[in-house]
């Protein structure tokens, strides 16, 4: 699943959100870019759960465009 997290733009927010994210039943492996504010999330994790867990820390979601 990836989600565009537009607030998600340096290394520092970069470990907030992957260190918060890593702990989230579901989540198997994920990859975050500042530079594009991308994040690319694998498991059977909802995506509602994810943008939950986003908002929640300060860094709300949107999809991306495919």
């Amino acid at each position: 699943m990836r989600l565009y997290v537009p607030r998600m733009v340096c290394r520092r927010s970069v470990r907030v959100v992957t260190a918060h994210l890593r702990d989230v039943p579901g989540v198997e492996s994920l990859h975050a870019d500042a530079s594009t504010g991308e994040l690319c999330v694998v498991g059977a994790v909802v995506e509602a759960t994810l943008r939950r867990e986003l908002a929640a820390i300060g860094f709300p979601a949107a999809p991306t465009e495919t």
